[in-house]
């Protein structure tokens, strides 16, 4: 039997502007399904293409003052991805916003992601069932949209205007061809 001494929880950090920030140890399970539903809908679809998927736990190095561990990304540029980490900006990064990380997935990781070049960064929301999407236009990010699957209750007051107009999935702009489900991306969250 193991003694409760001997069990050391083990936790993940970030360096922000040359900081190090503790991670939160344990992502809550609809953070988690959120993850699972993306790298399935993204893993899908870029098999057998030059990007390349990446998820939780693998550190991006964006500069000296910079290391994160975004939730999922993609990677075109294969000269950035090493063994121990990428060393530059993703193409694609997605932060699943928890409590205790909401502030910084919408202030400085996104002031950072936006400085370094990222074309395109994704917050979602699991407890709102929402994606708040930004591309990046002359050096800049600016909001796609936020797209959010409505309570059915809230769906049922909606006029069938504003439901034709409700937009349940999300273009990618890095592909012609991909868009995204936001009822895959929440199912069973």
């Amino acid at each position: 039997m193991q003694s409760a001494l001997a069990y050391k929880e083990e936790y993940v950090s970030e360096i922000i502007d040359g900081r190090e920030v503790l991670m939160s140890p344990r992502p809550a399970a609809n953070h988690n399904k959120s993850i699972k539903n993306l790298t399935i809908i993204f893993g899908n679809y870029l098999k057998g293409k030059r990007c390349q998927l990446f998820i939780d736990g693998m550190e991006v190095h964006i500069d000296e003052k910079n290391t994160f561990v975004p939730d999922l990304f993609i990677v075109c540029d294969k000269s950035k991805i090493k063994n121990n980490g990428i060393f530059g900006a993703p193409d694609l990064v997605v932060e699943v916003l928890s409590p205790s990380s909401v502030n910084r997935d919408r202030g400085i990781k996104k002031d950072t992601y936006e400085k370094a070049g990222v074309k395109e960064d994704w917050i979602v929301d699991p407890v709102s069932k929402s994606i708040e999407v930004f591309h990046l236009l002359e050096g800049r990010f600016v909001m796609d949209h936020t797209y959010i699957i409505f309570p059915e209750w809230e769906w049922e007051q909606m006029t069938e205007t504003e439901r034709a107009a409700a937009r349940l999935s999300v273009k990618v702009s890095l592909y012609d061809d991909l868009t995204v489900d936001l009822r895959e991306v929440f199912d069973d969250v």
